[in-house]
């Protein structure tokens, strides 16, 4: 029986960076990992994504050098070399997150976690050898794996989830992709910039659904240019995977067709990790897929908390991270502000970038705010043409009476990079005046902001 003051179950961006702030507070912390170090994040999602994303705007690049006055002649791309560049990177990084632990003194216990009654976790190695442990706090930071549909089983093979798709050992001639959310555009992106035939089928009208508009019809455009085929309103019914590749039967306003592919892309969303942890054993409460926890992210059973993608809040990366440091600070005693979820970007790193934070133009008109709005094209943007760059824009949206920013969006090459000033500004409550009067540095995309916010005062100097 070995004594902690924190056990932390998973090691993803929420439970890695949990048991570090646990560690630099003083609490002698574990963590339970029975995969790598990392967990999906950093080892089969957001960090070898952006790998492979980099690899297609590298390549796009080459393809179109003639544009910057180059020569780029017979440019070709190694899918291999591609996948292993990224799956490289993520080694690189969990090696990282292991330097961390032995830096920050955490101690790896490595096996599948299980909460158990009296504040115990235990442990379950691949060899099926157990060990106990007990702590005074349990924080569950298990995360969720891709979700898989009835009428779209995954085998791993034709039908596949985000890990298999970043891990393909040959290009697929054809994919269909379905679901437009952030896995499923980045997806979409970078299949097709590699040659790959892409259709993407979304059952919402819009592709990337939770953004704005005119950000979606935004993207839309861009990857019908791109040659990405797009069926919104869709919804595939069934798949037949008896032959050579796959026959996906896809039910839309006009009727119903078969579309025929090499692989299909499942990226509807995502499950919790939640089965067998032991939730039933502890009494701990759970409803709809999620765990139940306040403010500060304890659960019903005093002792054990939870944070990240198994609670209600977004199931991003950040999220789980800002939530796991808020959570053991609470138990620490600090001084602490439960977390405005209002207030929390969203990036998809697709080429052209999406980010946005806040409200859409839709929902402020819902809750009745009289607006101010404003928009920027990179068209107008001198260091977007200079860099070749000049799709998207920047869209700002502000209440009319108070000048508070309501929402922000964004779409364009570097986007991601920018979002953060919109959080911080409306985490200072700034108002638009404010932000316009802040001198932003020119060159730079960043400006775009600035003159968006001019031309919701109308007082925007380049358009």
């Amino acid at each position: 029986m070995s004594n902690f003051d924190v056990i932390v179950l998973g090691s993803g961006p929420g439970g890695y960076v949990t048991a570090i702030r646990a560690s630099q507070l003083g609490f002698k912390t574990a963590i339970v990992e029975k995969e790598s170090l990392g967990g999906v994040c950093l080892n089969w999602g957001c960090i070898p994504t952006k790998a492979l994303l980099k690899s297609a705007q590298v390549f796009e690049y080459l393809k179109h050098a003639e544009d910057y006055g180059l020569n780029a002649k017979k440019v070709e791309h190694d899918f291999g070399a591609v996948v292993g560049r990224s799956r490289g990177v993520a080694e690189s990084m969990s090696k990282g997150v292991q330097f961390l632990m032995k830096k920050n003194k955490i101690e790896v216990l490595n096996g599948f976690g299980k909460v158990q009654p009296g504040k115990k976790v235990l442990v379950k190695g691949e060899h099926g050898d157990t060990a106990e442990y007990t702590a005074d706090h349990i924080i569950i930071a298990t995360g969720a794996r891709s979700r898989e549909l009835p009428s779209l089983p995954q085998d791993g093979k034709k039908v596949i989830g985000y890990r298999e798709a970043m891990s393909l050992e040959t290009q697929p001639k054809k994919m269909i992709v379905v679901g437009s959310g952030a896995i499923g555009v980045e997806f979409a992106y970078f299949y097709n910039s590699m040659g790959t035939e892409v259709t993407i089928v979304e059952y919402l009208p819009n592709i990337v659904p939770v953004e704005d508009q005119d950000v979606s019809k935004q993207l839309e455009r861009t990857f019908k240019k791109n040659g990405i085929k797009i069926k919104t309103s869709a919804e595939v019914t069934q798949v037949d995977t008896s032959g050579d590749g796959v026959k996906a039967t896809v039910k839309t306003a006009k009727g119903e067709e078969v579309l025929e592919a090499d692989v299909v892309l499942s990226a509807v969303g995502i499950k919790t990790n939640i089965e067998n942890i032991g939730l039933e054993d502890v009494g701990i409460a759970v409803d709809r897929d999620k765990i139940l926890v306040n403010d500060y992210y304890q659960t019903n059973i005093p002792g054990y908390y939870a944070i990240g993608d198994v609670t209600p809040g977004q199931a991003l990366a950040h999220v789980a991270s800002a939530e796991g440091i808020l959570c053991v600070e609470k138990i620490a005693g600090m001084h602490v502000e439960a977390l405005d979820y209002g207030n929390i970007p969203g990036c998809t790193y697709c080429i052209p970038e999406v980010a946005s934070v806040g409200m859409t133009e839709q929902q402020a008109k819902e809750q009745g705010y009289d607006l101010k709005i404003g928009k920027f094209p990179f068209s107008a943007s001198g260091k977007a043409k200079a860099s070749g760059t000049p799709d998207g824009f920047v869209k700002v949206i502000f209440d009319a009476k108070y000048g508070e920013w309501l929402g922000c969006h964004m779409i364009g090459v570097g986007v991601t990079d920018m979002i953060a000033e919109a959080v911080v500004a409306r985490k200072l409550e700034t108002t638009g005046h404010e932000v316009l009067k802040a001198v932003h540095p020119h060159p730079t995309m960043s400006e775009a902001v600035m003159e968006a916010v001019a031309d919701a005062y109308d007082e925007v100097i380049h358009l």
